[in-house]
């Protein structure tokens, strides 16, 4: 299928050999017109299928860290990307500037953000109507020419900065991106840009990216007619002609080149189809701080040579070639600093070992090979009592020739130029059936952590081959284990220790059978696989291809005997191929080396793939059975569709050491299958980058898609970010991928390594935030280390947890603003004593010049903290921090706990006896009332610090704190299903209801309600509740503890006599319903007596307007809040039900919930 891009040079070609005519640019109309054909149809998938998911998925943390957005867009279109984001993040958007030079589509945005209509407006929350330029964005220096963009006017800063439809007609492209830079805000971790680029490369010119995706498959389609093709046409090549005559002439070669190029397909009659492949760079303002690292690393001079095809056609930001150890620690360091990924070249193999914009990390210079034998260096772990240590530069020929001259050898892959990443994540070789994997070899590693820049010692590494100053980490176990199949996903790694074997020698035995049809081929499979492959003992391994050569469909089959002694007889014994199809065609007897050239595909199919004539793109799958029907059938005809006449179908067969290690033994968990299949598309290399090379990769990944229902895995070596090989991905490591996602998240938290095979993300557990509040002295401190060494000691549970002091901004500030010594403000606590009236009176000053400090530095305290579990919070100023707060984290629990000590018990601990009291405690912290009755609102837990020792916080972290972590939270959320655009485009519903549905549901839910309750079930009289969702689970609940039920229902549904009050529609049913009438509800009089103690149960708190009534008519009839206590299912913070409760008088009673949420 032909690409929008060598469609448009075609045009280009056939206006300029046809027409003399001077070119025009396209009126504002007709470019209208060739936009809308583009992103109508299939193109508009493009939008749906990766730019809007990729720039929501992009920019949620950044509008999650932001009380509001300001944003720019150029280029927009008719219509703002960002008008199609979840609602959540568009009502952030408080600040809209746009630059379309199209003055159609200028005013059309225009008209579509100030929509006036019943729907939302796209950006509801817009401070000021929205600032549109029609006219382009230009670079600074063309300014002065007349065609100022006004980007120079009030300097304007923006979180976000989006280049919406590629960059056509900006150059250089990179220029443009760094003045993009420039305009955005530095407040706190700055803005970013990203640009959405359709068609060729994107080359930037050393500026390194934050993030990138691509999207491969996009496709647009065109209507095989006339009139639209003459739209079509000038809006791809950019122009028409300016004399009328031969502009008439030129549409009509045009549509013939259209339609010479499109593609057609039987299930889209009249339709043209071309190629659109998409890509997202995303840049920060650390995208232009590569000289920092190339002054501090020696860099690759011109072009890398690397032996993938497909990566050579990518262009990096810079490839680094370090040539010690702390150069690649340097590396890392940079990276981390900066935000950005690395990839990592070994062998070269690999498609994404270079990718666009990005810093590749040359590993060559560390190419030796190192043969240890007993006593060299400790233990061997080997049979044959020799270690190899082979750094991550080398190559497996290199290995093999130097180990085979010591008379060892190590079982590594069948090509010799392959590298380091083969090793790690598998490695399939001759051997495989003997000695196992590759990676099974592997008994030791020295790796930098991508985390701490380390070098990391793991496992049985030789002395002298430990490099100076490398320290053993604590999960060595773990690395160890995932380095041996994954290894590429944890750190880079600097050299690999492998235990050896004795060297083989080979027989190699070949025959080539010709296929008259498919039924005589699914035969010919069975028979291989049955009564050939399956009989074969451990120290021989069969290859089987399938291909097609000069019209005739073809089965070659190797076979490869190893033997430790010398092959002496000139005829070898038969083996029960002989019996099938006769005696081989020819045979050989060889070392580990020349074995290289015997594979079949490289010495004699298609006259010989070697000797860099053609270039492949492969894919490989685990198969079982090959001999069975359904996999026949499938492999025959996925080499009939082929594209070209060098694809073909490698087998490798598996079985024997490979089958014998347990999947969860190493990261490769692929264990059970019969036959490797290696799917690969072949082209003539001269052919590099064209439609002949697209189609045969599109091939492999057709076939892929055919087989991966047969398969019982797929191989990771060869997966990286590319869209399509995630299906593949999700079928590599077999068992292992949840413990691969939760180490990856922990050992590459920051995603350094974004380019190795894909793991799933870490499943996505709510972080436990805990504000520690208390008046001066109380232990907030304290107690917050005590929690946080009690969390990280939950081995079972495998938790981070850190305490911060939010304070320390503002003291920051401060010691920067008067010339205090700001180590002695956080550390010396006599010495913050004596600032602490300036340090308030300070603090208070900075708050009325900015009204959102203490957000911006909670907010600042929460994304400083990612990688954390459990989140403990000292030094709060806020009052009722819970609901003030947790509508800005709305997917993370916020807890507050009140730290209370007696007066006395903190004058001893500030170091004082008697005397007056603290005075003004708000000082240190608003929220220091010693009991409820002095605060108008309730705290989550309260801890009495007035013993001596940690034992009692610990108690409490024990019985009041951990349950917040209990994994069976985890699967009560889990039951909640995510329903987008219900009960209305826009929104993200959670179906807390359909808890109930599920097996166990209800009584996992009534009984954490029962179990997470504070107070005392034995005191309480009644469990009141309302409409539905309440009195499924409160019901439940009532029984199980066994307290009486109170329903509180629609007003006219109970006898009378009641009290009532009006209660406003809920969220839902407001969102659900055009009618906004009021309703009343009602509940029986004297049920409960008047004091008694009361629980209500909903199914969620979401705006609080339903809670507000049902405590209102619980006054009514004579229950007082301090009577009441409430428990919900489910919270969704961002509505602030919370606040509101405590805004109408409700802030004082205690407010639990097991589940928290954004969205609806």
């Amino acid at each position: 299928m032909a690409t929008l891009d060598s469609l448009k040079e075609a045009l280009k070609q056939k206006a300029k050999a046809t027409a003399s005519s001077p070119k025009q640019p396209l009126s504002d109309t007709q470019y209208s017109a060739g936009f809308d054909i583009l992103v109508r149809g299939s193109g508009w998938m493009t939008y749906q299928g990766f730019i809007i998911p990729q720039l929501s998925q992009l920019l949620a943390p950044l509008f999650n860290s932001r009380i509001h957005i300001s944003a720019l867009e150029i280029g927009t279109g008719p219509k703002s990307l960002l008008g199609y984001l979840p609602g959540r993040l568009r009502r952030k958007v408080r600040k809209y500037t746009a630059f379309e030079p199209n003055g159609l589509f200028a005013t059309r945005l225009e008209e579509w953000l100030c929509s006036t209509s019943e729907t939302e407006s796209p950006l509801p929350c817009l401070e000021n109507p929205p600032n549109i330029h029609p006219i382009p964005f230009v670079l600074p220096y063309i300014i002065g020419s007349g065609t100022s963009t006004g980007t120079r006017e009030n300097d304007e800063k923006y979180d976000i900065i989006l280049f919406c439809h590629s960059m056509y007609g900006m150059k250089p492209k990179h220029r443009f991106i760094e003045r993009a830079l420039e305009m955005l805000v530095e407040w706190p971790q700055g803005g970013m840009v990203a640009v959405f680029h359709r068609d060729g490369a994107l080359h930037l010119d050393g500026l390194a990216c934050h993030r990138t995706a691509s999207f491969p498959t996009g496709v647009v389609s065109v209507a095989n007619d006339d009139e639209v093709l003459d739209c079509f046409a000038p809006f791809i090549a950019g122009f028409i002609m300016q004399d009328v005559d031969v502009d008439k002439a030129i549409r009509v070669d045009w549509r013939k080149v259209c339609r010479a190029l499109g593609r057609r397909e039987k299930d889209q009659p009249g339709q043209l189809l071309f190629s659109s492949p998409n890509v997202m760079a995303a840049f920060t303002q650390h995208a232009t701080t590569l000289p920092e690292l190339m002054a501090q690393v020696p860099s690759v001079k011109g072009d890398k040579t690397v032996k993938n095809r497909e990566a050579r056609l990518h262009r990096p930001a810079s490839i680094i070639r370090p040539t010690e150890v702390r150069h690649v620690q340097q590396c890392i360091r940079w990276a981390l600093k900066h935000g950005v990924g690395l990839a990592v070249v070994g062998g070269g193999h690999s498609g994404h070992c270079l990718w666009p914009n990005v810093v590749s990390v040359d590993m060559g210079a560390f190419d030796q090979v190192h043969i240890l034998t007993a006593g060299d260096g400790g233990d061997s772990g080997s049979d044959s009592g020799s270690l190899v240590v082979a750094e991550a530069g080398c190559k497996t020929g290199d290995i093999v020739r130097k180990t085979m001259a010591a008379g060892v050898t190590v079982p590594l892959g069948a090509r010799p130029s392959v590298g380091a990443g083969l090793w790690l994540q598998g490695g399939i070789g001759h051997l495989a059936r003997l000695h196992g994997l590759a990676c099974d070899a592997i008994v030791g590693a020295v790796m930098v952590s991508v985390d701490s820049s380390q070098v990391l010692c793991i496992g049985c590494v030789p002395s002298q081959h430990r490099p100076a100053g490398a320290v053993r980490p604590e999960n060595e176990s773990d690395l160890l284990w995932a380095m041996k199949g994954a290894g590429t996903n944890f750190g880079i790694v600097i050299s690999v220790t492998f235990k050896s074997y004795a060297a083989p020698t080979y027989l190699t035995r070949n025959w080539v059978v010709p296929l008259s049809d498919n039924l005589e081929a699914r035969l010919r499979l069975s028979d291989f696989d049955k009564l050939i492959a399956r009989k074969l003992h451990w120290n021989c391994s069969a290859d089987a291809y399938l291909y097609w050569e000069a019209g005739q469909l073809y089965l070659g089959v190797t076979m490869f005997e190893s033997s430790a002694t010398r092959f002496t007889s000139v005829t070898p014994t038969p083996t029960p191929v002989d019996a099938i199809w006769g005696p081989q065609d020819d045979f050989k007897a060889v070392d580990g080396v020349s074995l290289f050239e015997t594979e079949m595909y490289v010495s004699r199919m298609h006259g010989g793939h070697g000797g860099g004539k053609t270039s492949s793109f492969k894919r490989c799958l685990f198969l079982k059975r090959i001999g069975e029907a359904n996999v026949a059938d499938r492999l025959v005809a996925a080499v009939e569709t082929r594209p070209s006449p060098l694809c073909y179908l490698h087998l490798l067969q598996g079985g024997g050491a490979v089958g014998d290690v347990a999947a969860d033994a190493t990261a490769f968990g692929c264990r059970d299958w019969d036959f490797a299949c290696v799917i690969t598309g072949v082209w003539p290399r001269d052919q590099d980058g064209t439609e002949a090379a697209r189609s045969a990769v599109q091939w492999v990944y057709n076939v892929t898609g055919d087989l991966l229902s047969l398969c019982s895995g797929a191989y990771g070596a060869d997966l990286g970010p590319d869209p399509r090989d995630a299906a593949l991905a999700a079928k590599a490591f077999g068992p292992n991928r949840p413990r691969l996602a939760r180490l990856k998240h922990r050992l590459d938290p920051g995603n350094v390594l974004a380019y190795a095979c894909p793991l799933p993300k870490a499943p996505m557990e709510q972080k436990l935030i805990i504000l520690v509040t208390g008046k001066s002295c109380a232990g907030k401190d304290y107690c917050a280390d005590v929690w946080v060494s009690v969390f990280i000691r939950c081995t079972h549970k495998s938790l981070t947890a850190r305490a911060v002091s939010i304070s320390d901004a503002i003291k920051r500030e401060y010691a920067a603003a008067t010339g205090a010594d700001l180590s002695r403000l956080l550390w010396d606590r006599a010495y913050k004593e004596q600032h602490r009236p300036a340090l308030t009176t300070f603090f208070q000053g900075q708050a009325r010049q900015r009204p959102r400090l203490p957000e911006e530095h909670f907010l600042n305290v929460v994304y400083g903290a990612v990688d954390v579990d459990v989140l403990l919070i000292t030094g709060m100023r806020d009052e009722a921090p819970v609901a003030a707060l947790s509508h800005l984290v709305p997917d993370s629990r916020l807890l507050e706990v009140q730290v209370q000590a007696s007066e006395r018990t903190r004058r001893i601990r500030r170091g004082c006896y008697g005397g007056d009291s603290d005075g003004d405690d708000n000082k240190d912290s608003n929220n220091s009332g010693s009991n409820l009755t002095a605060l108008n609102y309730r705290p989550s837990l309260i801890f009495d610090n007035n013993t001596t020792g940690n034992e009692a916080a610990k108690r409490f972290t024990e019985h009041s704190l951990l349950p917040f972590v209990n994994e069976d939270l985890q699967r009560l959320a889990n039951m909640v299903r995510q329903l987008p655009d219900f009960p209305r485009p826009g929104i993200e519903f959670r179906h807390v209801l359909g808890i109930s549905q599920q097996p166990g549901g209800l009584a996992l839910c009534t009984s954490l309600l029962q179990t997470h309750f504070t107070g005392d079930w034995a005191k309480v009289n009644a469990v009141a509740c309302c409409e539905v969702g309440g009195f499924v689970y409160a019901s439940a609940l009532a029984l199980r503890v066994d307290v009486p039920l109170v329903p509180i229902r629609e007003a006219g549904k109970l006898p009378p006599p009641t009290v009532s009050v009006i209660k406003p529609l809920s969220h839902i049913s407001s969102l659900a319903s055009n009618n906004s009438k009021e309703k009343r509800i009602e509940m029986e009089r004297e049920v409960v007596p008047r004091g008694a103690s009361v629980v209500v149960v909903d199914d969620v708190l979401s705006t609080g307007e339903t809670l507000c009534a049902v405590l209102q008519l619980l006054d009514e009839a004579g229950i007082g809040t301090e009577d009441v206590s409430i428990m919900v299912v489910a919270e969704f913070p961002v509505h602030r039900g919370r606040e509101l409760l405590r805004q109408r008088g409700f802030g004082r009673i205690n407010i639990q919930s097991l589940l928290v949420f954004g969205g609806a």
